[in-house]
């Protein structure tokens, strides 16, 4: 089960969503991706630094040219409220050999961490809401495509 669309209005806020980002590389887009968290008040700067490395440890790509970066376990200290940030890149970025162009960032804790992951990994890996989210330009039905 996806997110509620109430969920997700608290979770990812308008100014959490960028539709056409241009990012040079993989740890760019985590970079921009973990600072629009940072931005919001959801994690502490570290955070960011936290989703660099738990990517050099284990891909965040989910499929459908969707990755999900997310702090360690160690920087759940670091999360100040749950969060979610949203970047659709203007040109795919390689994300370990896979083209990648929804970057999603998380920041949660706990339980609530794996439960949220989940659900929008498998919420995204259906092909139809993968394209919508490629082609839409408003961040209202970004937000109705995570919780359908």
């Amino acid at each position: 089960m996806s997110p509620t669309l109430s969920e997700l209005e608290q979770l990812l806020p308008d100014s959490s969503i960028l539709l056409s980002v241009v990012a040079l590389s993989r740890d760019d887009a985590i970079r921009q991706a973990g600072d629009l968290l940072v931005a919001a008040g959801s994690v502490e700067p570290d955070y960011v630094v936290e989703m660099l490395g738990r990517e050099r440890a284990v891909s965040t790509f989910v499929g459908e040219g969707i990755a999900m970066p997310h702090g360690t376990l160690t920087a759940k200290s670091d999360v100040l409220v749950e969060g979610l940030s949203l970047l659709r890149l203007a040109e795919p970025v390689d994300w370990g050999g896979e083209p990648v162009t929804i970057v999603i960032g998380i920041a949660a804790h706990g339980r609530r961490y794996i439960t949220l992951l989940s659900q929008l990994a498998t919420a995204l890996l259906d092909e139809g809401r993968a394209e919508a989210l490629r082609s839409t330009d408003s961040v209202d039905q970004v937000r109705r495509i995570l919780s359908s």
